[in-house]
């Protein structure tokens, strides 16, 4: 009977330590598997990445559009664009012209 006494007391006196050594491997696999863990940095830099080159991409366009709108402020219209812009929107562009842009 004194053994199983010493034996309870022991594992009681254990299962406070295992509990906290259970919860550091946990909170280490999360550090290291989890989804902003160590692993996870590789694929958050590839994002990145992926997102910066949409951004250029997205900037180019902006740009592109902006030239665009400048060139057809009323106080100074190109006549190309607009000359463009007309005959595409009334219908009178022909099927055999091609248009050359000059830049």
């Amino acid at each position: 009977m004194a053994h199983i006494a010493k034996l309870r007391l022991l594992l009681f006196s254990a299962f406070g330590p295992a509990i906290a050594v259970l919860l550091l491997i946990l909170f280490a696999g999360y550090v290291v598997l989890g989804s902003n863990g160590v692993l996870a940095w590789g694929d958050y830099t590839r994002q990145l990445r992926d997102a910066r080159t949409e951004l250029k991409k997205v900037e180019t366009h902006r740009q592109e559009l902006r030239n665009r709108v400048d060139l057809l402020d009323p106080r100074r219209v190109d006549p190309d664009l607009s000359d463009e812009l007309i005959r595409r929107q009334l219908g009178v562009i022909h099927h055999d012209e091609v248009v050359v842009p000059l830049n």
